[in-house]
């Protein structure tokens, strides 16, 4: 892959986009990964992937809850269960008394 500091993708915008239609091209500020530009082709390819991939979830998730397989959650535990989803992190909640 390809790499330009931000001062060089500015000066050289068209080399820039010459080169991302070619393969993507990482923009580098104080060294550092901040941006890759692509070709409009590879970026509806990287959407379509992710658009098939979030249908699978969804789709395990109704095929699961189909099958019976539900976690009930209190509405007060609503927002720890949301960041134990997002975290990868998920446990049953303690049983309330």
């Amino acid at each position: 892959m390809q790499s330009f500091s931000a001062h060089d993708a500015k000066a050289r915008f068209g080399k820039l986009l010459d080169s991302a239609r070619r393969e993507p091209v990482t923009i580098e500020k104080h060294g550092r990964a901040v941006a890759v530009v692509m070709s409009k082709e590879e970026f509806d390819d990287v959407e379509s992937l992710k658009l098939d991939y979030l249908r699978s979830e969804i789709q395990k998730g109704i095929d699961a809850s189909a099958a019976g397989e539900v976690v009930e959650v209190e509405v007060q535990d609503l927002e720890r269960f949301v960041d134990s989803v997002m975290t990868g992190n998920l446990r049953p909640a303690p049983a309330r008394q």
